[in-house]
């Protein structure tokens, strides 16, 4: 990241409840429910007195919706970034979904060891080795501005566990919640979560 004079403001979000056209584990897909999809809509008007610049996301399919629907609220446009994409699924692919695959691992992660990683996927510093330099970019692009970010849960988590490690916090990140960071020549921070 360049010398920032001023701050990016970053919302980083996960994308609205969906559901899956596949009843195993894979690294891709997801549509959104009518729940997701007003998830998404609430999630561009609880940012509307942010001044959004921009929506930036995940080229996952459930994070594009959501960042579209986000941004038809906020009235800006969506740009699509590969490195935003969740964590792949590793051994994991082609297991029963909801089997509580990953916990143990994002558990970990919260309690501080980073390093953790279930066979075949990334662990939290491998995710955010490869969204940093997303963030970094956005950063330059929007100083002093503020932007959202759609992704995803693990995403979110790793993030808080490696760049503002606390104590406390959870694995389970909700539909459509989000951490807000800022970003400058220092670092970045987490500032809030709703």
């Amino acid at each position: 990241m360049t010398d920032l004079q001023c701050p990016a403001r970053v919302f980083l979000a996960r994308h609205g409840h969906t559901e899956y056209e596949s009843p195993v584990m894979v690294n891709h897909g997801g549509t959104l429910t009518a729940v997701g999809r007003a998830q998404a809509r609430e999630l561009g008007e609880k940012l509307r007195g942010e001044r959004i610049a921009h929506v930036y996301c995940s080229s996952v399919a459930r994070a594009v919706q959501t960042a579209e629907l986000a941004a038809g609220v906020l009235g800006v446009e969506v740009t699509v970034r590969e490195g935003l994409a969740e964590f792949a699924v590793g051994d994991a692919y082609g297991m029963p979904n909801g089997q509580g695959i990953f916990v143990a691992e994002m558990e970990r992660w919260v309690a501080g060891d980073v390093d953790a990683v279930y066979p075949g996927s990334e662990s939290a510093v491998d995710v955010v080795t490869r969204v940093r330099p997303v963030l970094d970019a956005i950063a330059d692009s929007h100083r002093g501005e503020a932007v959202l970010v759609v992704s995803h849960g693990g995403v979110i988590v790793a993030t808080q566990a490696v760049m503002d490690f606390r104590p406390g916090r959870t694995w389970d990140f909700e539909n459509c919640g989000y951490v807000e960071l800022q970003g400058d020549a220092s670092g970045w921070r987490v500032v809030s979560k709703p």
